[in-house]
């Protein structure tokens, strides 16, 4: 019975260790202090660090004001995608949001992300983006329109 269950808990050990596992470049997006009405979108990157692929199943916001795309097209292993997440500015005030991703990662189905950040009137001008910032966003904008409009076709 003990080698029974030894050999079930390394098969286990060994089925987690060769799956698709989710990894991300920050839990925590803050937007500082920020005028009403600014630019709300922010993007976090998904990256499967695991060796089969990763899906991403749901993204759901608490709340209303946040809003998230994503795309559920598979990760393959080594890759990465963005998840889209956009602040409603137009309230004024602190705010931290909590947003729920759900996956294929047998470890953690379930993780979270997170906004925070203040809307002020009294902001401070934000500083332009260089170039390659532009670039790159840009870049995330029009993959995260394409991935879109292939969840809307999907459903």
């Amino acid at each position: 019975m003990k080698k029974l269950i030894a050999g079930i808990a390394l098969f286990g050990t060994f089925a987690l260790a060769s799956a698709q596992t989710i990894t991300f470049d920050k839990t925590t997006y803050d937007y500082g202090t920020i005028k009403p009405n600014a630019d709300g979108t922010r993007f976090f990157t998904v990256t499967n660090t695991g060796d089969k692929p990763l899906i991403i199943s749901n993204v759901k916001p608490a709340c209303g004001c946040t809003t998230p795309e994503f795309s559920q097209d598979p990760i393959m292993p080594g890759k990465s995608a963005k998840i889209k997440v956009g602040y409603n500015t137009a309230i004024n005030g602190g705010f931290n949001k909590m947003i729920e991703v759900f996956s294929n990662d047998p470890a953690n189905n379930r993780s979270v992300i997170y906004i925070k950040g203040t809307v002020d009137a009294n902001a401070p001008e934000p500083k332009p983006l260089t170039p390659a910032e532009q670039k790159a966003a840009a870049k995330a904008e029009k993959k995260a329109a394409r991935q879109a409009k292939k969840v809307a076709a999907a459903k």
